[in-house]
């Protein structure tokens, strides 16, 4: 698995690409279009990953689908409001909550693992980029390598520890677009 020739940067969504509503230290994603903030480094950071040929494709949790407090319709309408501003070539979602023990929830594989078998994607020689203990874990369980963006929440930490930290998706596109492949 994962041995093709394509490289690839799955992105978490919120708090990597739009910011997250932050309540208690812990982050939640917006609610419609009226709360969605697209990070301003956004664009040209994915510019230049694009550029460069990396694939990219979001990856994101959205358990409030599975709590009956958001409507995959809404989830979808933000979606297709970050597709018409940023160059991603694919968004998937896992509508599960933890309960429902799916495999594509992240921390687990799933959405990254369908998508590399999906597009021949090389997982050594791609990242992930989050902003959660989730997505560090879920990438190291893939096997790509991963950038924590330091938002600053109140939660654990990744079991995994990431292989860069990073302030903004503009420094993490820096690190991906200069680290040394495997």
């Amino acid at each position: 698995m994962g041995i093709g020739t394509v490289k690839a940067v799955f992105l978490d969504r919120d708090g990597v690409l739009n910011q997250s509503i932050v309540r208690d230290g812990t982050p939640h994603p917006p609610a419609g279009l009226e709360q969605l903030a697209i990070y301003p480094d956004a664009a040209e950071a994915l510019r230049r990953l694009k550029q460069a040929g990396y694939l990219l494709i979001v990856v994101t949790n959205q358990p409030d689908i599975a709590r009956g407090t958001e409507t995959r319709a809404a989830v979808d309408r933000i979606n297709a409001a970050i597709g018409a501003s940023l160059p991603v070539d694919e968004f998937l979602v896992c509508a599960h909550d933890d309960a429902d023990n799916c495999p594509c929830r992240k921390p687990k594989p799933g959405m990254v693992l369908d998508a590399a078998a999906r597009h021949a994607i090389n997982l050594p020689h791609s990242f992930l980029v989050g902003d959660r203990w989730r997505d560090i874990d879920c990438g190291a369980a893939a096997g790509v390598r991963t950038v924590l963006i330091h938002r600053g929440y109140r939660e654990r930490a990744p079991v995994h520890a990431p292989d860069f930290v990073a302030e903004s998706l503009a420094a993490a596109a820096d690190w991906i677009l200069h680290a040394n492949t495997p």
